[in-house]
């Protein structure tokens, strides 16, 4: 994230009282008391963001079925959004021609962009304007920030491994748990430290697995979620 953006990090309040920037309130009533996924990509009718946005479209029933909302963000109009969207779903095999199942913000003022630091200083517009980067925020229900990432122009986005950051937001949302490396939904996760084993045994009937480190110390807990 830039240096200048309103968010500096995880769990910072995202910006939906801004009244001076109307498109926050589009998102604001969208993302209203769900979990959200606000996704910025450099310009439409562009090769990997037609990949991007058409593998989003994919994954919209899944996404749907975890009560999250998408929205895309770029600085490009309304219209070409329009006629882009045909260019998208046509990638996917879709003969309907239906529009893109969510919405794409027309920044083109960049209001939102810089609010958000979603600039990237070294990609330009034809005029010399930069465009956006490839960002990513996932927002909570309690309108606070819990992922930001950050790809560079020349790299796609993994939308399996966003979807799995979603499962393990929702689930350590409410469980005194953690995911470990490359967990997937169904899979053993691991005890929070500041939790003691009397607690993490009212808390998992099932119990959780101690596994022994050369350290002696007793850290490595496992459960079932």
């Amino acid at each position: 994230m830039c240096s200048n953006s309103c968010l500096q990090g995880v769990n910072d309040s995202f910006p939906y009282n801004s009244k001076n920037i109307c498109q926050i309130y589009i998102y604001c009533i969208y993302f209203l008391f769900r979990w959200g996924i606000l996704f910025s990509h450099p310009r439409d009718f562009t090769p990997v963001c037609t990949t991007e946005l058409a593998r989003a479209a994919k994954l919209h029933d899944e996404v749907k079925k975890r009560d999250v909302k998408m929205i895309a963000l770029s600085i490009d109009s309304v219209e070409d959004h329009r006629k882009w969207s045909e260019d998208i779903m046509s990638f996917n095999q879709d003969k309907t021609c239906c529009p893109v199942p969510f919405p794409i913000i027309a920044d083109d003022k960049r209001e939102l962009s810089v609010l958000l630091g979603m600039l990237d200083p070294d990609e330009r517009d034809k005029d010399g304007m930069p465009l956006t980067a490839r960002c990513v925020f996932v927002v909570g229900p309690d309108k606070r920030l819990k992922l930001s990432i950050l790809y560079p122009a020349t790299t796609g986005r993994n939308f399996d491994e966003i979807l799995r950051v979603i499962d393990s937001l929702q689930l350590t949302a409410t469980k005194k748990v953690a995911t470990p490396v490359d967990w997937q939904p169904g899979q053993e996760v691991m005890v929070i430290p500041s939790l003691s084993d009397e607690e993490a045994n009212k808390l998992f009937p099932a119990g959780f697995t101690l596994k022994e480190v050369p350290s002696g110390k007793k850290y490595m807990r496992y459960t079932k979620p």
